[in-house]
């Protein structure tokens, strides 16, 4: 009888360290949906600014129709990437065609000058400040899941319930602070 209650009282730890175990990891799966809904969030917003502030560009130098139509493309492939690798790299590439963008905008004094195109420089300065630390958080909650689910014996578990290791999402730091400076021109 007393062998009959001790294995009775392991079966029901085992049962409870593999609830506590399941829960742990679907709340670390939950914070990196959350970190990504805050990056995307933030995306949205940056794609949102950058059209605005192509097309108040456009009116002031429509002959740098290649540096729109880059900037735009970058755009347009930012917004339809799939994979957390996809969006690094099309970010950082908008990032760059960004760059370019504000570099033709200082051939322009009357476009430096217009309230509406500093309005929308101010605001994508804003956007890619919270950007990054979107990402930042991201990657942490990233860091966190990936721990749990290379862990024993939680590995073993994770496997079993389908938990994987997720991928972190690389922004270029060097070039969004370049792009950033770039955005911060003193007039």
């Amino acid at each position: 009888m007393d062998l009959i209650i001790i294995i009775l009282v392991l079966l029901v730890l085992l049962i409870v360290f593999v609830a506590f175990i399941y829960n742990r990891l679907v709340a670390l799966r939950n914070r990196v949906k959350e970190a990504w809904s805050a990056i995307d969030i933030q995306l949205k917003e940056r794609y949102n600014v950058i059209i605005n502030l192509v097309e108040a560009v456009k009116g002031y130098a429509a002959h740098e129709k290649s540096v729109l139509e880059k900037v735009t493309a970058s755009r347009v492939a930012a917004m339809g990437a799939k994979t957390t690798k996809e969006h690094a790299e099309a970010e950082n590439m908008l990032s760059q065609t960004l760059k370019s963008l504000f570099a033709v905008a200082e051939a322009y004094p009357d476009l430096k000058a217009s309230a509406n195109f500093l309005q929308l420089q101010q605001r994508i300065s804003e956007t890619e400040s919270k950007l990054y630390a979107a990402n930042r958080f991201y990657n942490n909650t990233v860091k966190d899941i990936n721990i749990a689910v290379e862990s024993f014996p939680i590995n073993m578990m994770a496997s079993a319930f389908g938990f994987h290791k997720e991928e972190f999402f690389k922004l270029d730091e060097a070039e969004a602070s370049k792009a950033k400076e770039s955005v911060l021109v003193k007039f």
